[in-house]
């Protein structure tokens, strides 16, 4: 019988560091030229990472190029490498998010394949994930855009922190590493266009933003337009703010009292001052057409809105799969084991309350971001 300062092998056997599992989740469309030199650069950077075990998961959003080409052979040179087909383009938003849901893993790192997010920064992802972050965030502090480009990225940003419910991660892509738990979290929630940056602070649960430099595009076309982008912020100010709502109907109303207060105001001195005031149809016209624009103005906002409850009660699916290549994905364990040194999902809240380690929540639930600059 093993007295008390003895362990049994079962006991040594479930005490004993595991490995840890992390999928890497890599989105991609018309990335012919960027698959091979982002596979190497991954590679040589987790050689370096002996106890962890990676995945890749490569979902393609059906390219039109030879990306698809590329990743199967790939996948047939490395047992680790999953590859989904789309049956059609599902977007920039809705491909993604499904990838990050298929993938394996007591953690996954998401990364655009265009080369703009660094593969070197998934070492420091993981010390903070180690340390007990749920989420380890890319955030660019610089980017090579064009100055004009990043001024408009920057004030709409500001704006829409101050007109959101919950604090919303700003300059960030979805570059980064999320806890399981976060993931299950994410699946639970059933959004079928979802806003990840504002996903990160509704959850609540500990972040970590790692601050780098994003290099410009080397290769390819980029995918993003005005389009894209006004499309990101309309889901954004949908999702989370009622703010332009509540503004319309005070604008509104506030508007029709100052329509009734000049309109009161014009009938009286017609009729105190009936020869000295002109019967005119410039009033008349500049009114109606003023109060017109508005109306178009809020037409238009309560059509966002209007878009967005109907794309929920769709419950259409993500992405539809015409196919997946190479490994086969096994389904992500709930209570994986860990090494010792890394906190599982459960034990998140029992970490030492240390603010550059473990960020506290606030009053309102909401996770302050820690900036970690020792990355850049």
């Amino acid at each position: 019988m093993s007295t008390p300062t003895e362990l049994t092998n079962s006991e040594a056997l479930n005490n004993a560091p595991r490995p840890v599992s992390v999928g890497l989740m890599l989105p991609c469309y018309n990335e012919a030229l960027n698959i091979d030199e982002l596979y190497d650069r991954i590679s040589a950077v987790i050689s370096q990472i002996p106890d962890c075990s990676f995945t890749f998961l490569f979902i393609d959003n059906r390219s039109t190029d030879d990306t698809l080409v590329k990743l199967k052979a790939i996948a047939d040179r490395d047992s680790r490498v999953t590859v989904i087909e789309n049956s059609r383009n599902f977007g920039h938003i809705r491909s993604p998010f499904h990838g990050l849901l298929q993938s394996p893993g007591d953690c996954v790192i998401s990364m655009a394949t265009d080369l703009q997010d660094p593969p070197e920064m998934i070492p420091a992802f993981l010390q903070e994930w180690r340390k007990g972050a749920a989420c380890v965030i890319g955030q660019k502090k610089t980017s090579e855009e064009s100055a004009v480009f990043f001024f408009v990225r920057s004030t709409y940003y500001k704006i829409i922190s101050v007109i959101s419910d919950v604090p919303l991660l700003q300059h960030v892509t979805g570059f980064g590493l999320y806890d399981r738990r976060v993931i299950e979290i994410m699946r639970s929630l059933k959004d079928p266009y979802p806003y990840i940056r504002g996903m990160i602070t509704e959850i609540g649960l500990p972040y970590v933003t790692i601050p780098y430099h994003q290099p410009l595009r080397r290769r390819g076309i980029t995918k993003n337009n005005f389009m894209t982008l006004f499309d990101m912020a309309m889901v954004a100010v949908t999702s989370y703010s009622k703010l332009p709502l509540r503004l319309a109907t005070l604008g509104g109303f506030l508007l029709s009292a100052g329509s009734l207060a000049i309109a009161l105001t014009y009938t009286v001195a017609k009729l105190l001052f009936w020869d000295y005031i002109p019967a005119g149809y410039a009033p008349a016209v500049i009114g109606i057409f003023f109060l017109g624009s508005v109306q178009i103005f809020l037409v238009g906002l309560l059509g966002e809105y209007i878009g967005a409850i109907l794309t929920q009660l769709r419950n259409r699916p993500l992405v539809v799969e015409e196919s997946r290549y190479g490994a086969t994905i096994k389904p992500a364990s709930h209570d994986c084991r860990q090494p010792t040194n890394i906190p599982s999902p459960g034990l998140l809240r029992s970490l030492p309350k240390d603010p550059i380690t473990r960020p506290k929540a606030s009053e309102d639930l909401h996770m302050p971001v820690v900036n970690f600059t020792g990355a850049d």
